[in-house]
């Protein structure tokens, strides 16, 4: 356990790699302004902020008898637990929320961080996340693409009852306005109890109904899988797709190259933001009272930067709406 810490600090403690350049562009991460010359320390601490997930090694074998390690094929899994976990510290702990090493987190982040572990009991492991990808036709090592990984978010978050998020996976491009509201309003409780929950709704909005179930909005994580161009990204779409990542409902992107998985953050000026899941670290797991060593997921260097046209025309986009008001503004943002 101390020799894996130590294997992991050697990893995160080398000096910020790649500096920012003087500018005085904008930078945008995830829905949040920064201005590099004004506060740069700001900016890094908000990147730092985000939980980064890497290929892991020694932890139990998948299944019991595959791989004891991600590196490799894992990186895909890892972007999208990384997309996930920025939605549920939306849900729990706010935007503005921010990590600093040392400094006791709130009972929230670390059972964020648990759900996350790479322990087949833990609901959004890599262990469930490669299982759960057998049945969208990938076998455990296989390499997953961005529509894989959120079907199997979608199926593994029906299992998560504490964070009780509706996920919407839009297909051919379209989201359904209907159906979103009609998921994210449905009560977790019998039909009997359904209709008297629609005659409160639009009186009272979230309140109790007579069953005793809460009729209120579920925190909705919105996956859009997008195919920008045929073989490389079409220049007619980098505006639309950097404005994704100003709205306050962003989550970012998940993309990268052929076989080389990226969770996208943001963007300065025609270079995209990125947090690279290419780092094999040990396995961690829980302490005995629950709270999670958290050194080692969290990227305490100056993140990767990368040209826009670079990309792989694949990706998919993520959106955070906690209310049903921030679904709304969602839906008049995107079409402006």
């Amino acid at each position: 356990s101390v020799l894996s810490r130590y294997e992991n600090q050697i990893t995160v403690l080398s000096d910020y790699l790649e500096e920012f350049p003087e500018t005085d562009e904008p930078v945008w991460i995830l829905g949040r302004q920064h201005h590099l010359k004004a506060d740069k320390s700001k900016l890094l601490l908000d990147i730092s902020a985000r939980l980064w997930f890497t290929y892991r090694r020694k932890f139990s074998p998948i299944g019991g008898t595959g791989p004891s390690s991600d590196a490799g094929w894992g990186c895909m899994l890892r972007c999208g637990q990384m997309m996930l976990a920025q939605a549920l510290i939306c849900r729990h702990l706010g935007r503005d929320w921010q990590w600093e090493k040392h400094k006791k987190q709130p009972e929230e982040y670390h059972r964020i961080l648990r759900c996350f572990l790479d322990r087949k009991d833990c609901c959004y492991s890599i262990h469930q996340m490669a299982q759960m990808g057998v049945g969208e036709g990938k076998s455990i090592g296989e390499w997953f693409g961005p529509n894989t990984v959120a079907q199997v978010l979608k199926k593994l978050a029906l299992f998560d009852e504490w964070n009780s998020l509706a996920v919407y996976v839009s297909m051919d491009n379209t989201v359904v306005i209907e159906d979103i509201k009609k998921m994210c309003w449905s009560p977790q409780s019998s039909s009997a109890a359904h209709s008297s929950t629609h005659l409160h709704r639009s009186a009272l909005g979230q309140n109790k109904n007579t069953a005793g179930f809460c009729a209120g909005w579920k925190p909705l994580l919105l996956i859009i899988p997008l195919r920008l161009g045929i073989n490389h990204i079409n220049p007619v779409y980098i505006d639309a797709f950097k404005e994704c990542f100003k709205m306050p409902q962003s989550l970012g992107a998940l993309g990268g190259k052929p076989n080389n998985a990226y969770y996208f953050i943001g963007f300065l000026g025609n270079e995209l933001i990125y947090l690279d899941p290419h780092t094999t670290q040990s396995f961690v797991d829980s302490e005995e009272n629950g709270t999670v060593d958290d050194q080692s997921f969290h990227c305490q260097q100056a993140p990767h930067r990368m040209k826009i046209m670079n990309l792989d025309p694949s990706v998919a986009l993520g959106f955070f709406c906690k209310e049903e008001c921030d679904f709304d503004n969602w839906c008049s943002l995107v079409q402006k």
